[in-house]
């Protein structure tokens, strides 16, 4: 009886917890080749703010391209930077800094849409262009 009432309560509180993001390894940098649209952001995922974007990444040969990206009313294109895939996490240079990388790790992933999360736990929510 009592093991049964154990696992009831464990149940009940499943339900009330949150969904947490998992992450993905990813394999190879082709994984994210393409153009993808980033339309939203969150500071992590229990935020129930979305912070409206309109990058676009260009993932191409090795090389991300972030274009129309917002600043203080204007939009201004990045120049490309070097992108790789080590340890399951996609590494981004930061630009003009060769030996400092963002780091993303993969979410989730289809052929329409694609989530990342930054390494502070801020969600990056794409749709494939």
């Amino acid at each position: 009886m009592k093991k049964i009432n154990a696992a009831v309560i464990l149940l009940g509180l499943s339900l009330c917890v949150p969904a947490v993001y998992a992450d993905i390894a990813l394999q190879a940098k082709d994984e994210v080749n393409g153009s993808w649209k980033l339309d939203h952001t969150k500071k992590n995922a229990d935020s129930e703010e979305n912070l409206k974007r309109e990058d676009t990444w260009n993932f191409k040969d090795g090389k991300v391209t972030i274009l129309h990206i917002p600043r203080e009313g204007v939009f201004y294109d990045q120049p490309p930077v070097n992108y790789e895939v080590e340890g399951g996490k996609l590494k981004i240079s930061i630009l003009g800094r060769s030996d400092k990388y963002d780091v993303y790790s993969l979410v989730e992933k289809n052929d329409k849409n694609m989530t990342l999360k930054g390494k502070f736990g801020d969600l990056y929510f794409f749709n494939k262009k």
